[in-house]
């Protein structure tokens, strides 16, 4: 069972946490490790680990009506990671889903909140394209009508996470003037009815337990109660840290992880894997630095400023990197046993790989800290 180690240090701030964190840990570290390999391997969704940890408040701390504590929340995410990178991809889409229906301020959707943070309901986040899309780098592939009453939408995403029939997540559209040309974009809860067509995705090299689909909406209807933001562009402007921020979680996890995969072997291999690179001691120290950067971070996760962005962007891309390297450096540590297939180990590298180029992925986070770099330079 995993200890409570404060993987991400310093992000929380009441003497409540413990308690709730334990509890994560438990079942972490528990029923979700023993389902780990049956997650990333044979598809296996969990969302009866996922209510458990809702039970117990792993889906909440982000939110207004619980705090707003994103310190605690992302040391949540990074224990369930820290078990499974599979369930952290799951815990983000779900904090991230919690986060638009709360910050909409709809009285609809916050209708829904509750049983969204107390695992009674699932939802996740189809903002890889939009969130691409609205930073100049594809086009928004989902395209809106207005017409009485709210807005018809059509198009098709290749690939949205934490969703299943009768499920629902977030999504952004793009909305036509009678020209054909871009007048804004909404925003929105969609319910992932009859209406609403799921295609399986190909098989993915790892983190099958995922529940990713394609959807495919033709002139599906949104009516006022599902609308998060119209326009969405103000909306995603201020949520945008606080979404990047969130998937540190994942990160941290799985370099914590590695970290006590290397320690395990170190009094049988030490004196062999001392001549290794990117030794435990040398990741820790990295790994500590990273934390107190993200816990000074999380503390005004709605700021806009650019130099802020520009530090939410680099710290999330230390992140991915470190998590890279912390993985490889693992199984290397480990040798032949942690390159068994039921090993976590090489399960890790391929969910840290996963952390590298989900939306924003490495090269997308250093296009947009480009382009704010360059908008920050004087004439």
């Amino acid at each position: 069972m995993n200890s409570v180690a404060a993987p991400v240090a310093g992000l929380t701030t009441s003497t409540n946490d413990k308690p709730m964190l334990q509890r994560v840990s438990e079942i972490a570290g528990g029923p979700l490790a023993e389902a780990a390999s049956r997650i990333d391997r044979e598809g296996y969704y969990p969302l009866d680990i996922m209510a458990r940890l809702a039970k117990v408040g792993a889906f909440g701390a982000h939110l207004d009506r619980r705090g707003a504590d994103f310190g605690l929340a992302l040391a949540a995410t990074s224990e369930i990671a820290r078990s499974c990178g599979s369930t952290g991809f799951l815990a983000w889409c779900h904090n991230v889903c919690g986060l638009y229906m709360e910050q909409s301020e709809n009285p609809a959707l916050l209708a829904r909140l509750s049983d969204h943070v107390e695992g009674r309901r699932f939802g996740g986040t189809a903002l890889s394209n939009p969130m691409k899309a609205m930073a100049g780098i594809e086009p928004m592939l989902l395209r809106a009508q207005r017409v009485p009453g709210g807005y018809r939408v059509s198009g098709s995403l290749p690939w949205v996470s934490h969703i299943a029939p009768g499920q629902y997540c977030g999504a952004i559209a793009g909305v036509d003037r009678a020209d054909g040309s871009r007048s804004h974009e909404i925003m929105f809860l969609l319910d992932l009815d009859e209406r609403v067509e799921l295609r399986h995705c190909p098989e993915f090299s790892g983190m099958e337990g995922t529940s990713t689909w394609g959807i495919r909406l033709t002139d599906y209807f949104i009516g006022e109660d599902q609308l998060i933001a119209d326009p969405a562009g103000p909306f995603v402007n201020r949520v945008r840290a606080a979404f990047i921020l969130l998937q540190v979680g994942m990160a941290t996890g799985l370099v914590q992880a590695s970290l006590d995969a290397m320690n395990e072997v170190e009094p049988v291999l030490g004196h062999v894997n001392q001549f290794l690179h990117d030794r435990p001691d040398v990741l820790q120290a990295e790994f500590a630095e990273l934390n107190s950067r993200v816990a000074e971070l999380v503390r005004t996760p709605y700021e806009t400023d650019k130099d802020f962005m520009l530090d939410v962007l680099d710290a999330r891309v230390q992140g991915a990197e470190l998590a890279l390297r912390a993985t490889q450096s693992a199984l290397l540590h480990q040798g032949a046993r942690g390159y068994l297939m039921s090993a976590g180990p090489q399960r890790r590298i391929r969910e840290a790989h996963f952390v590298a180029i989900v939306t924003p992925a490495i090269k997308h986070l250093r296009y947009q800290m480009n382009r704010l770099m360059q908008e920050a330079q004087p004439a």
